[in-house]
């Protein structure tokens, strides 16, 4: 995952820690940078802020978890229960039309909680550290999302996985969504990665073997749009942290999860 704004879009998402609204469709407030003619937001405050939104602690193992109880968890069960709502309806609506429904998550603060590493890392980002972090397979659940995947599964909408994590982490990102009960559908033709080293065709427009040029929008787009015109579903939500997992259409409905501590433009 390429996450190149990370430290100056910190200060952009000043007023997403404890206080925006996020469900289908909602812009988050604070997402534009300061005004040029204003002193921006402190970044130090901002990262305290950052944790008392995620109720940040510790653990026994010195792993920073996110707290049960955080405004952050609460913002993730009131979107959880409203999509549980839709998805209900959903199937529904598509069994009656005859439609194969949909859903699409994304994975990075999505379904996987990064924020041992970003709180370890004050915020700012490697690639050599991010790709170590990955590959341990050992990051928490973002809270509610694997028991909204196996919802999904039940009410038989297919389940799909659209991430920006490399080929090369295909491996370390099954064995981690299985460990936190996300255990559906994770074969290569449900779980999509970047591959720059052999793009798939759909995505030729800005992806060729060995030169990649997709942004994250064409590429997560492009996907969704193999996923509906190509393997014949309804995406009926999409479900992101980045505003950039959620645009460029292909979705009935677009679920956008709180995350003050990265942007992916």
């Amino acid at each position: 995952m390429h996450k190149p704004l990370r430290i100056a879009a910190v200060a952009a998402a000043c007023a997403v820690a404890g206080a925006a609204l996020y469900g289908a469709g909602a812009a988050t407030a604070g997402q534009s940078t300061a005004d040029s003619t204003h002193e921006p937001y402190n970044i130090g405050l901002l990262a305290k802020d950052i944790d008392t939104y995620y109720g940040t602690a510790p653990d026994a193992d010195g792993v920073y978890q996110a707290s049960p109880s955080s405004p952050y968890a609460q913002d993730l069960a009131r979107m959880d229960k409203a999509a549980r709502k839709y998805i209900d309806e959903a199937a529904r609506k598509a069994v009656r039309k005859y439609r194969r429904p949909a859903v699409v998550f994304d994975i990075d603060d999505t379904l996987l909680l990064s924020l041992d590493y970003e709180k370890r890392y004050n915020y700012t980002y490697n690639s050599a550290s991010w790709a170590a972090y990955v590959n341990k397979a050992d990051r928490p659940a973002v809270f509610g999302s694997p028991e909204l995947v196996r919802y999904a599964e039940k009410k038989g909408v297919e389940v799909f996985y659209n991430s920006g994590l490399s080929e090369a982490q295909r491996s370390a990102a099954v064995e981690n969504l299985k460990k936190v009960g996300a255990d559906v559908n994770l074969d290569a033709g449900h779980v999509f990665l970047k591959n720059a080293a052999a793009p798939p065709s759909y995505l030729s427009a800005c992806a060729t073997p060995g030169a990649w040029t997709c942004t994250t929008v064409q590429y997560k787009s492009g996907t969704r749009k193999h996923i509906e015109d190509d393997l014949g579903y309804d995406i009926v939500a999409d479900f992101g942290d980045q505003y950039s997992d959620l645009d460029g259409g292909y979705a009935d409905r677009t679920y956008k999860l709180p995350n003050p501590t990265y942007f992916v433009s």
